[in-house]
């Protein structure tokens, strides 16, 4: 008889009665994911994540009484058993440094499709860190600004497109460019020149340095790479 595997243990807090249904329909219908428990504003969030100890909180940020910043400065502070993946419509750059300065694990637009959801949940819950790829861009040029200053005159800074941020993740987590080329449908070929491409903009010339880039600009955890896949060659 195969061993029971531990479910992730989820909360969501929106003050949406709807869209909290739809999620949670979302991640009850997954076989390693459980909702444990939901509230409406962010006092109450606090409240149901020490009653319950969810693994991982999906957090709205604009909510009546207790917004959701405050309720995730009290989590972390508080509830340092569960991660919290703030789930927003608010793509302000700012929004997502605040986040991630106050705690949060995560930070995804809810304009995302489930399936992006599903993977920032797991990514979370390993112990990762996950950006929503339409914000990454924002870290990166953190990063490359102040790579730039410590090193004086710099040259102009290449962002990086939303698919170069997807493919040097997964680079980054070990999966080869046949396994990427098969998880974001595209040709082997295809994922070659978003390798090359990101590798010429960002001055990468190894897996190790893409590795401590994706660790810098804050989607990837060293922690999260003893549950990938592990190195490989391309």
């Amino acid at each position: 008889m195969p061993a029971r595997t531990h479910k992730i243990r989820v909360m969501i807090v929106d003050d949406h009665a709807i869209l909290r249904a739809g999620l949670k329909m979302l991640v009850n219908a997954q076989a390693d994911m459980e909702v444990v428990s939901e509230a409406p504003d962010g006092e109450k969030a606090v409240q149901a994540a020490r009653d319950t100890s969810p693994d991982v909180a999906l957090l709205d940020l604009t909510m009546p009484r207790v917004g959701g910043m405050q309720a995730l400065q009290e989590m972390a502070r508080n509830c340092r058993e569960t991660r919290v993946l703030v789930l927003t419509m608010h793509d302000d750059p700012a929004y997502l440094r605040s986040a991630l300065a106050a705690g949060a694990s995560g930070y995804l637009l809810k304009r995302a499709v489930d399936a992006e959801l599903l993977a920032a949940i797991r990514a979370v819950h390993r112990g990762g860190t996950y950006v929503d790829p339409r914000l990454a861009n924002v870290l990166v040029q953190d990063v490359l600004a102040k790579r730039g200053t410590r090193a004086g005159p710099k040259r102009p800074v290449n962002i990086l497109s939303d698919r170069e941020l997807q493919v040097l993740s997964l680079v980054a987590r070990g999966y080869t460019s046949a396994q990427i080329a098969k998880q974001i449908f595209v040709g082997v070929k295809t994922v070659e020149t978003y390798r090359s491409r990101f590798a010429e903009k960002l001055g990468l010339r190894s897996r190790r340095d893409v590795i401590r880039f994706a660790v810098q600009i804050g989607i990837l955890t060293p922690e999260a790479l003893e549950s990938e896949p592990g190195p490989s060659a391309r």
